[in-house]
């Protein structure tokens, strides 16, 4: 590796708690075979799965903001700190795993020097920016011999893994149509949207004002790989960057990494055969509030071929906007040949309920009360097995991304996943895999 990377409604009970990871749930101060972790990303998201895993031994903080390393230092005294991820590998005779949570358009450059060094990693969604890049790590991943995990919580639920078992035990026949949709609207939207879901970002194109670097933030690694710009407020702080395409991927990419998972998981998905998206006019740098995307997938085993279409923001199904289904903000519909299951993070039902008066579920085959961090330590101090590891979640965010070149090139992608390439638009390649700022490679 360069250095210049440089029957009724079932409730799954207790669902929040296991999905976020309580840290009280992962202490295990006197135990002598903790983890040595090192924490890339310390704020937001880092700063929740460093408590996640605090339990363990923590090693070194590294963040761009000096700030964010001195108030998790301040947990951690003894840890090593840092700004510049490339730099902790130095010391990597220090750590055994590392926890990326970094903002999405350096995921994949914190993982592959993880991977490469051989450390247990455990990186926050979407695992990569791109689709090129989901491809790098989830092939390296899969020559090292490490555990990997990919931060979606909600995978380790009870709900989930009820879904998953119902849907696999053939509850309601083959699947051949499922939806998908979230109410978040963060985006670029219209100003009747934005008045009505708040958005808190208005600029409609990129500012060209140059506002003065905050007190101790390396701005040059903030922006690592990605186009080089002035800083201004509306990337940093909090999650507005991932609005812009040249740090994130909207919520097609960052919701989808949660809600997709179901369907993804419980109908074996891996590539689909077309993806074709809707909405308002691509926008060349901003993401967009409101979006649907549809994909096709071809005949699986014993599994029928299947259509999933993915709607965010204002966008809803036909079904749902015909109250031909309990008006969820949010949710995953299974249509299947002997009925629908209807499901979202905490609780799920099988309808028509009456149909299903005296269903009896299938014996559990995964297993429960899981804790996402904790599978994921487990596993680097055991066999290596996660439910979410890179090889699963790698082809999880390839779908994924793939919905945003749909929508960016409004055209129907035919595609090809044995050689990372739309058949039918050569235009793709140059968001299949993007270009790097001079300095920084994969």
């Amino acid at each position: 590796m360069n250095r210049k990377l440089t029957r009724r409604t079932f409730l799954a009970a207790g669902a929040a708690a296991t999905a976020i990871g309580v840290p009280g749930i992962l202490r295990a101060q006197n135990s002598p075979n903790r983890l040595r972790i090192a924490i890339i990303g310390c704020g937001g998201r880092g700063a929740a799965n460093l408590s996640a895993v605090s339990g363990e031994n923590i090693v070194a903080l590294c963040d761009v903001s000096q700030a964010t390393v001195d108030a998790a230092a301040a947990r951690f005294p003894k840890a090593r700190r840092c700004n510049d991820f490339r730099t902790l590998f130095d010391h990597q005779r220090e750590f055994d795993a590392v926890v990326v949570s970094t903002c999405e358009h350096t995921h994949a450059f914190a993982t592959m020097l993880a991977l490469v060094n051989n450390k247990h990693v455990y990186c926050e969604k979407p695992l990569t920016h791109g689709i090129w890049e989901a491809r790098q790590i989830r092939e390296r991943a899969a020559r090292t011999k490490v555990a990997t995990q990919m931060g979606i919580q909600i995978h380790a639920t009870n709900n989930y893994r009820q879904v998953v078992e119902l849907i696999q035990g053939g509850a309601i026949g083959g699947v051949r149509e499922v939806h998908v949709w979230v109410s978040r609207a963060w985006g670029l939207q219209s100003p009747e949207a934005a008045k009505r879901n708040r958005d808190i970002v208005t600029l409609q194109n990129r500012p060209k004002e140059v506002m003065p670097v905050p007190a101790g933030l390396n701005w040059q690694l903030w922006i690592g790989p990605a186009p080089e710009r002035p800083f201004h407020s509306t990337y940093v702080p909090g999650p507005k960057w991932y609005r812009w395409w040249d740090f994130g991927s909207g919520t097609m990419s960052d919701l989808g990494s949660h809600w997709i998972d179901l369907p993804f998981w419980a109908l074996r998905l891996r590539s689909p055969q077309t993806i074709e998206a809707s909405g308002p006019p691509p926008h060349r740098e901003l993401a967009p509030a409101s979006m649907s995307a549809t994909y096709q997938y071809a005949a699986r085993g014993d599994q029928p071929a299947v259509r999933l279409t993915w709607y965010q923001g204002e966008l809803k199904p036909q079904i749902w906007r015909d109250r031909g289904i309990p008006q969820w903000n949010d949710g995953c519909l299974f249509i299947g040949a002997r009925g629908m299951l209807l499901s979202n993070y905490s609780q799920h039902v099988l309808l028509p309920e009456r149909d299903f008066a005296n269903f009896r579920r299938p014996d559990p085959t995964l297993p429960r009360n899981a804790n996402h961090h904790r599978e994921w330590i487990d596993a680097a101090k055991g066999n290596l097995r996660t439910l979410a590891d890179f090889e699963y979640s790698g082809w999880l965010t390839e779908a994924n991304h793939l919905g945003n070149v749909a929508y960016r090139l409004g055209r129907r992608l035919e595609w090809d996943a044995a050689n990372l390439r739309c058949t039918n638009l050569p235009e793709a390649n140059a968001l299949i895999r993007r270009e790097y700022r001079r300095g920084w490679e994969l």
